[in-house]
């Protein structure tokens, strides 16, 4: 009776709240909507993705009782379910269809790095550079533990995939996670001890020089002190696939190894790329489980402190050196286990794939989303990630069929230039282009935390004795 008298009490401020984020959704998404409908996107799958998206914004759920689950759980079961409804979704106008599975494994890997360099950049408030190189660690982990890589050594220990006879070292991916985790995080603690001394730009350009140091030895890693450790430019593939043998498939049907499984689940066809998909969100919501909670502890505020004001925190008692070496440690073992996991997806470690503009791309995730905020971070690596996979050439197809010289469709509008531009070659440009765009308009992020949305807009400066005074 008294949680009813309470409701009572609240419903008057949760039917304020309602009202005016309704006002906001039809001003936003009404003109959204409009130009959907006109655009040749009208469908049933716009109407209920509309629905499903007030359900989720308008309601206030965050003052109700066990509210603030809903908007997660709900965002949870739709990316649950998103490869079942995905071939029935409609066609965004100018970024064109939604993206494909395979590309959403990509992104939430990409979110992933963007959630563990967030620990390091958003709360600590130290400009690492050189974050591809714990991501380039944890792939070559699981090249070293699980491929034929060490072709003199014959060692199996819960692999699946392949034959009990075949050469190298082959460990389970599960396990090999654990390891890459552990071993990223250890590097980043070696790494941290002299660096983390330093400050601001000084500190920045050592990370950035960390970072190109991992690529080229990946590169040339392949005659090091009289060993191949990486194979050099050649990479190291194949990698052996997750799985979880035919103990755990025979009595409960989970899959025996991802690359030949194959079912039909509700009417859709259900490929490995599926079980990547969901294998990568449940690394993603254990990274934002073990942000949410290093955020709230005593050590997350510890980081928060420093980033504010380093003196200030050491006058409290904090002590630099080890809080700013755990961020480092935390940060660096989500980025290896992102770098695991992609390695075995991709079922090969190439030192093409870690090149210092990564460190850069993810970075910017972190700024564009908002520095700090778990949300802002996911939407930021998410977009980023998909522009770079699929969107910008989306873009470009659309761009050339209707202002390119050589288009012969028919939804051709004008000629604007003579042959087709290769949209995905300027990328750099245009993401450089959102940052300035975000950084005059929305300084904060997209979706900022509420302590730096504060900064921006209150300001922090300290109120001099005389006006406290008066």
């Amino acid at each position: 009776m008294g949680r009813f008298r309470d409701w009572l009490k609240a419903r008057p401020a949760f039917e304020r709240e309602s009202r005016r984020r309704a006002k906001r959704a039809l001003y936003v998404g009404g003109p959204l909507f409009l130009v959907f409908a006109l655009t040749g996107a009208m469908s049933f799958a716009l109407i209920w993705v509309t629905l499903v998206a007030l359900a989720l914004y308008i309601p206030p759920w965050s003052m109700l009782r066990y509210g603030r689950w809903v908007v997660p759980i709900g965002v949870f079961v739709l990316a649950i379910l998103y490869p079942f409804y995905l071939p029935n979704l409609f066609e965004v106008p100018i970024f064109g269809e939604f993206p494909s599975v395979d590309t959403g494994v990509t992104m939430l890997i990409y979110i992933m790095m963007a959630l563990g360099l967030n620990i390091v950049v958003g709360y600590a408030g130290l400009l690492d550079l050189g974050y591809v190189a714990f991501y380039a660690m944890g792939a070559y982990t699981a090249a070293w533990f699980a491929s034929q890589h060490f072709s003199g050594v014959t060692f199996h220990l819960g692999s699946v995939g392949v034959g009990p006879d075949v050469p190298g070292i082959h460990v389970s991916i599960w396990l090999v996670l654990i390891v890459a985790a552990i071993f990223t995080a250890f590097v980043g603690v070696i790494i941290g001890f002299p660096t983390l001394r330093l400050r601001g730009d000084y500190l920045a350009i050592v990370t950035l020089g960390f970072g190109e140091i991992m690529p080229q030895i990946a590169r040339n890693g392949d005659n090091l002190f009289g060993h191949n450790v990486t194979n050099g430019p050649q990479g190291i593939n194949p990698i052996d696939p997750p799985g979880f043998g035919s103990g755990l498939h025979g009595a409960i049907g989970l899959p025996n190894d991802y690359l030949t499984f194959s079912a039909t689940i509700f009417g859709t066809d259900i490929s490995s790329v599926d079980l990547f998909f969901w294998t990568a969100l449940v690394l993603v919501l254990f990274t934002v489980f073990c942000s949410v909670r290093l955020r709230d502890s005593r050590i997350g505020r510890a980081w928060i402190a420093i980033r504010e004001d380093e003196t200030a925190a050491a006058a409290m008692g904090v002590p630099l050196m080890r809080t700013k070496t755990w961020a480092y440690a935390a940060g660096a073992a989500f980025g290896g286990i992102a770098g695991a996991f992609y390695a075995s997806f991709k079922s090969g470690t190439f030192p093409d794939d870690f090149f210092f503009n990564i460190s850069i791309f993810i970075l910017c995730m972190v700024i564009l989303g908002g520095m700090g905020s778990i949300w802002g971070v996911i939407l930021g690596g998410g977009f980023l990630a998909y522009l770079n996979q699929e969107g910008l050439a989306n873009i470009g197809g659309w761009l050339n069929e209707h202002f390119s010289g050589q288009s012969d469709s028919p939804d051709k509008w004008f000629t604007i230039w003579a042959s087709d531009l290769d949209v995905p070659l300027y990328q750099f440009g245009i993401f450089g282009l959102i940052l300035v765009l975000v950084m005059l308009f929305r300084p904060e992020g997209l979706i900022p935390s509420s302590r730096r949305k504060a900064e921006f807009h209150e300001g922090v400066q300290d109120t001099p004795l005389y006006d406290t005074q008066q």
